[in-house]
């Protein structure tokens, strides 16, 4: 099925959740936020959590900084 994360389209097996997704893309999750559909979901349901055809992951990156 076709997603699209920070909208760029990508491809992954139909019932993917969030965690396979970002191992996926080669996205490291630490200091990093995500939402799914405009809908911010908590590190402890990104296992949890199944993507449907269409979903649209936004992965935001925590930065230091002044």
């Amino acid at each position: 099925m076709e997603i699209f994360v920070n909208d760029a389209p990508v491809s992954c097996e139909e019932g993917a959740t969030v965690s396979e997704v970002l191992a996926q893309e080669g996205i490291t999750p630490v200091n990093i936020a995500v939402a799914v559909n405009e809908s911010v979901v908590p590190k402890s349901q990104w296992e949890a959590t199944k993507l449907t055809a269409g979903a649209r992951l936004l992965v935001i990156k925590a930065v230091q900084g002044g």
